[in-house]
């Protein structure tokens, strides 16, 4: 009789030992990740919430990441646009300022340099590709190199120097919202060409050279050219003021969805991550319930073994 009590006492001391080391472990393990399981089987009924909340996470992240690419594309493409309206005001203020002296001296090169602002400003790249040639984004979507490439009889109409096509970029930046980024050399840069190639023609012609004291004839084409001049710039400030339109509604779009991320890992993690305080005090019960079982387990080993020297 008193080795059947004994077997049994010995193997509810075993049982509760290995509840306590088990216990033990799964605290540690808290303890070391931080969070309450490894995988989903240990988060029972939550494990279809937490795969749906992850997939969204997921989608929130990809959506955030396409947004920084979109944002940067619209700030380079917002430092161009501002270049090609700086060209185009410094060229009517070198005009201004010729009819204001009469002479005409520095008037063509002044010309010159801002034309070649305008062309770099029209072929920037962004990430190695040309930000204003459409779909054709390998294509350098203007050609004129000179002021007198624009008179060049081979090539008589301004058209004949864009070489973009007429696809624009679009963006998924949300589930519900796409945004139009692309712009295009020719639509930009047209009327600026148009303005550049009547100077360069009045020069070459009758009326011309610009250079030195101006004629009459010189003073009225000039006067005549200020209107053009405030056109082509307008209408590059139009497109300027579109695309911060564009950037203020990506902006607005990535701060949406940074807001609906946070609160998702806040969601997930009410889920997933462990109560440190909590799992520290169940990990010194679990190391109290592990020492008091053993030490009873002693006890009754001793105990046995001197029943049976008696």
């Amino acid at each position: 009789m008193f080795r059947v009590t004994t077997g049994g006492n010995y193997s509810r001391v075993l049982s509760n030992i290995m509840l306590a080391q088990q216990r033990q472990m799964d605290a540690g393990d808290k303890l070391s990740t931080q969070q309450n399981g490894s995988n989903l089987k240990d988060y029972a009924r939550n494990a279809e919430m937490l795969t749906a909340m992850r997939s969204v996470e997921s989608r929130l992240g990809g959506y955030l990441e396409q947004n920084k690419m979109v944002s940067d594309k619209l700030t380079t493409q917002d430092f161009s646009l501002n270049q090609l309206g700086d060209a185009a005001a410094a060229a009517k203020t070198a005009i201004e300022e010729a009819i204001a002296t009469g002479r005409t001296d520095t008037l063509m090169q002044e010309l010159g340099a801002q034309f070649s602002n305008s062309v770099s400003a029209m072929n920037s790249r962004y990430g190695g590709k040309y930000l204003f040639a459409g779909g054709k984004i390998e294509t350098e979507p203007v050609t004129a190199q000179t002021l007198q490439d624009l008179t060049n009889p081979v090539t008589p109409a301004i058209s004949d120097f864009f070489q973009n096509d007429d696809f624009i970029t679009e963006h998924k930046v949300d589930d519900a919202t796409v945004v139009k980024t692309g712009l295009l050399a020719s639509d930009m840069g047209a009327e600026i060409l148009t303005a550049f190639k009547a100077m360069q023609a009045f020069h070459e012609g009758a009326g011309g050279p610009l250079s030195g004291n101006m004629t009459d004839a010189q003073r009225t084409f000039l006067e005549q050219q200020l209107k053009v001049w405030d056109d082509a710039a307008s209408n590059v400030i139009d497109k300027t003021a579109r695309n911060g339109m564009m950037q203020a509604r990506v902006e607005n779009v990535k701060t949406d969805l940074g807001t609906r991320q946070d609160s998702l890992k806040g969601m997930i993690g009410d889920i997933v991550d462990a109560n440190m305080p909590e799992v520290t005090v169940h990990l010194e019960q679990a190391t109290l319930a592990l020492q008091a079982s053993t030490q009873v387990f002693l006890t009754l080993r001793d105990s046995s073994l001197v029943n049976m020297l008696k």
